[in-house]
């Protein structure tokens, strides 16, 4: 009972109905072949046996010809003592057989002169009755049905009207009828049982998989992103399709990470400001209603309102650029105008904390990317430098060059400051909202080496921290543009 419950879900399967398929379809391709050379073949046998036949009333009728009647009798009676397929008797003109090797016919074969229309049935000399005492001999003979046999032949008369038949026997075409049709059902049996053990040993495997894919699909909907699909190493479609799923459920883990991170740290770092917001604007309300203090609380609020909008940007910008998208269209991009751009807009912030900003000159280098993405990061990067350069012990230098590796172009920006202990991961450095500095005297966010890093990974390229000495020096590497 509990099978035959199965039988219909195991037939939904596509395993199942592509096996019953492609059975369908070999067992009727098969079919047709099998009778289409069946038909074939029994045409040409039968093409044959008319040939055979037609030599044989030619040898016939040369005998008539050199002796008449008697002569023919005696040529007839000779071959049909002789074993073979051939059929040979002479009739009166009423019918009445008088001599040859057939006993008895289908009624009807000798009233029609020339080739029977259809096989007809007859009875060998000898199967039957015993034609000279005119007894049967029921114990003797064999049963009817396997004394009768088919056969085709030319009919024809005699200028005395006598009856002369030449035949041959069908049994050799039904034989091979015979031949190829439990050939058809061997191969059909054994396709059919082929086909079953392909199910049971490959459908049932492939079925497992399933099930085991489906299993851990489940639990990943669970709310389990830390499970992956099976990979059992062979290297097959499922294989490459759960590597590639695999793939994707990592990055969606870390999409969800990077969320939770984020959500975290919004909480986290923007509560001081919005604190700071609403305490101005209570002490405002509280103090003395003066013109001035109202415009100074005002102004206050503005600039940490601005320090807001701005960390918002950040956040959406990176969001943009992780997402894989942005409506920015990519140009031919020369870093060297973009690093002159960009010392010339921080030169005045560095005199003023008495950084030394440099960017000795170098030749064009050109590369995909977008113009105001690659600045912005750039000026990211820069200004970090010139922020904790300021620290540096002696003169604080902050060094923009331009090299190539290889493939790549590398924009490194170097400075002379405190730099980052190699006890503390660089790498996050780059995280959102992360910032190494412990006192947090510096103003900022946290969030611009996090847009850089985002911005670089959208042009194809890495960012990399690298210990100075002393200092830090942050490289941007992108990928050389192509023909460039």
């Amino acid at each position: 009972m509990r099978n035959a419950l199965r039988l219909p879900a195991i037939m939904r399967t596509t395993a199942a109905r592509l096996s019953a398929l492609y059975f369908i379809l070999f067992a009727l391709c098969a079919t047709l072949l099998v009778v289409y050379m069946t038909s074939l073949s029994a045409r040409m046998l039968t093409a044959q046996s008319q040939e055979t036949i037609n030599e044989e009333v030619q040898g016939l009728d040369r005998a008539y010809r050199q002796g008449g009647l008697p002569v023919l009798v005696r040529v007839i009676e000779q071959r049909s003592r002789q074993p073979g397929a051939n059929l040979y008797l002479i009739a009166d003109p009423n019918g009445r057989i008088l001599t040859g090797n057939v006993e008895s016919l289908e009624p009807g074969v000798l009233e029609t002169d020339g080739w029977t229309e259809v096989p007809f049935s007859y009875q060998r000399y000898g199967e039957g009755a015993d034609r000279r005492g005119g007894d049967a001999r029921p114990a003797e003979a064999p049963p009817l049905s396997e004394t009768r046999h088919n056969a085709i032949a030319l009919v024809s008369r005699l200028p005395n009207q006598m009856i002369v038949l030449v035949g041959r026997d069908l049994g050799e075409p039904e034989r091979f009828r015979g031949v190829v049709r439990r050939a058809l059902m061997f191969a059909l049996g054994m396709m059919a049982l082929g086909g079953l053990l392909i199910w049971y040993f490959v459908g049932r495997r492939a079925l497992r998989r399933i099930d085991s894919v489906s299993e851990a699909s489940r639990r990943i909907m669970g709310g389990d992103l830390s499970g992956r699909l099976p990979i059992t190493g062979a290297g097959d479609e499922f294989d490459r399709l759960s590597e590639n799923l695999n793939t994707m459920l990592t990055r969606i883990a870390g999409l969800n990470e990077g969320l939770k991170q984020v959500s975290d740290n919004i909480a986290h770092d923007l509560k001081t400001p919005l604190t700071r917001l609403r305490n101005r604007a209570e002490a405002a309300l509280a103090g003395d209603p003066e013109t001035a203090g109202y415009r100074e609380a005002l102004e206050a609020t503005i600039a940490e309102s601005d320090r807001l909008i701005k960390t918002f940007n950040a956040i959406l910008m990176i969001s943009r650029l992780e997402a894989g998208y942005s409506t920015e269209a990519f140009v031919k991009v020369d870093l060297a105008a973009t690093i002159r751009d960009v010392v010339e807009l921080y030169e005045p912030a560095a005199e003023e904390r008495n950084v030394i900003l440099e960017a000795p000159e170098s030749e064009s280098a050109v590369i995909d990317g977008n113009r105001e993405l690659i600045g912005q990061a750039l000026s990211n990067i820069v200004d970090n430098a010139i922020k904790y350069s300021a620290d540096a012990t002696g003169q604080a230098k902050v060094s923009v060059v331009i090299e190539r590796s290889g493939g790549e172009v590398r924009l490194s920006v170097s400075d002379n400051g405190p730099g980052i202990p190699d006890e503390v991961d660089r790498n996050r450095a780059t995280e959102r909202f992360v910032r190494l500095e412990k006192s947090r005297s510096q103003p900022g966010s946290g969030l611009g080496l996090s847009l850089a890093k985002a911005i670089m990974k959208f042009h194809g390229g890495r960012i990399e921290l690298l210990p100075g000495s002393p200092g830090l020096t942050a490289v941007m590497a992108f990928p050389a543009a192509k023909g460039g």
